[in-house]
């Protein structure tokens, strides 16, 4: 394993490497979004070496899967001679494969997407319980890595299980996305030279998603990049969406339903309010899809301040998702250069200003970290409400312990921002109203994180502390 390989999964290895050397079995689950990296890191971690390596495959009946483990089995070594009848019979061959292994040291068993080999009445994962639970947990030499990108189907069927893998799956692993930090040295490592500008940009078109930023090429501007990868006709992304979504949550419309209406909303909306928009029923059902779509972590949950869990804000937090829809879907036959020339559309302004504080969300310990308060316990929410004194909105409220409420204010401008005297009044109106409908009796600040930082002026004393864009590419602790 070549570790200089490795960017943003320092932790994983660690992990890893602890649960290859204990002196027991150990099967671990490594999931995460579709393109994240989770078959890289297994693959470069064990050097492509394994003593059983089998991928499932998409969509593809009982038959077809078991004629593919049938394969793989006979490429380690097996003496099979035919394909399994059953998964059952399947697991047993493989348990004979393994078994024949007289060498000491642990025995890796890699099978990448995990979900896809429980295809439907197939009983697949009775029969992997049962080669787990009833011979491989009992060994000391095995390491079981699991993969997939069907989150939903990892955290019910095996995370959440209560029959028999319920507390089996030990290992847990799941894959984030890059921070700026590791999308800035990914980049870096790719020969790719950008301001900080231009990638928090790229970042805000496709998150940390290493396969999306594979795509760049480094003889190309940002701009350029962005046309090739998104708008170019037939460019490597034209139809990552349609693919992304149903290969992570199947039959797919009311998944979609609910992203194409938060993609609209820059605040997000209630579970009341999904239900007014989508007329989707409100049901179990629905429960399940803001839970799959919040742990396959496309959509961010928030608590609104001062009420309860009933109050929650679901938000489209993918990056690629809300590019996707602002400004990909239903155009047929786009300007092959169409990024290039939206430079100066206050369309791309507005999303950029919206989507920047996504980044701001997700970079919250580094935000932390620049205002000298990473110790302190904190709650994170966003706010709106309405008072004699007016309206207002907060998008991101940092309520820490020490009796001190911060009102954040997210600015993405490619200069140093000014605050005038209009801006001034809004912000005091802002903090007015947020005290008169929560009646809060903490101190209130305000924090402004801009890209280049606040201009020092008559106006600009309104604000306690500031955090730059450069702040948010500090590393994590």
């Amino acid at each position: 394993m070549d570790k200089n390989l490795f960017i943003g999964r320092e932790y994983e290895i660690r992990q890893l490497e602890k649960y290859r050397d204990s002196k027991e079995s150990e099967f671990i689950i490594v999931y995460g979004r579709r393109r994240v990296g989770k078959t890289f890191l297994i693959k470069e971690f064990f050097d492509d070496k394994y003593d059983f390596h089998v991928t499932g495959l998409y969509k593809k009946p009982k038959k077809t899967q078991l004629k593919n483990f049938y394969l793989a089995l006979q490429e380690y070594g097996s003496t099979i001679k035919k394909a399994p009848e059953d998964w059952l019979e399947a697991f047993s061959e493989l348990k004979k494969l393994l078994k024949g292994i007289k060498e000491d040291r642990k025995k890796i068993i890699f099978i990448d997407e995990l979900p896809w080999l429980d295809t439907r009445q197939s009983d697949f994962l009775a029969a992997f319980e049962s080669f787990w639970n009833g011979w491989g947990a009992q060994q000391n030499d095995l390491m079981l890595v699991a993969c997939g990108s069907a989150t939903t189907w990892i955290t019910k069927k095996i995370l959440s299980d209560k029959g028999g893998l319920f507390n089996r799956a030990a290992r847990r692993m799941y894959l984030m996305p890059f921070t700026l930090q590791e999308t800035e040295r990914y980049l870096v490592s790719r020969g790719i030279h950008w301001s900080r500008y231009d990638i928090v940009e790229c970042y805000m078109t496709m998150g940390g998603i290493p396969y999306y930023l594979k795509l760049l090429d480094n003889e190309l501007s940002y701009l350029a990049n962005i046309d090739m990868v998104y708008f170019k006709r037939n460019g490597p992304l034209w139809d990552e969406f349609d693919h992304l979504y149903e290969t992570l949550f199947g039959t797919s419309k009311g998944y979609l339903k609910i992203i194409e209406v938060l993609s609209g909303k820059k605040s997000g909306l209630t579970r009341k309010e999904i239900i007014s928009e989508t007329h989707l029923e409100d049901n179990g059902l629905l429960t399940e899809m803001l839970k799959n779509l919040k742990d396959s972590q496309f959509v961010r949950a928030y608590n609104t301040f001062g009420y309860d869990e009933k109050n929650v804000v679901y938000q489209l937090a993918d990056y690629f998702t809300l590019f996707y829809l602002r400004f990909l879907k239903g155009r047929q036959n786009p300007d092959e250069h169409f990024w290039t020339h939206y430079l100066d559309n206050p369309a791309k302004s507005s999303w950029a200003g919206q989507t920047f504080e996504q980044v701001c969300k997700d970079h919250i310990t580094q935000i932390k970290k620049a205002m000298g308060i990473s110790a302190l316990l904190t709650d994170i929410s966003s706010w709106q409400g309405e008072s004699e004194s007016g309206k207002a909105q907060i998008d991101l409220v940092i309520d820490r312990r020490d009796r001190t409420t911060n009102i954040c204010e997210i600015k993405f401008s490619v200069s140093e921002f000014a605050i005038d005297k209009d801006y001034e009044d809004r912000l005091k109106k802002k903090i007015q109203v947020f005290r008169e409908v929560t009646k809060t009796r903490k101190a209130l600040q305000l924090v402004m994180i801009t890209t280049y930082g606040v201009r020092q002026n008559a106006h600009s004393g309104i604000m306690q502390s500031q955090v730059q864009m450069d702040d948010l590419f500090e590393r994590s602790e």
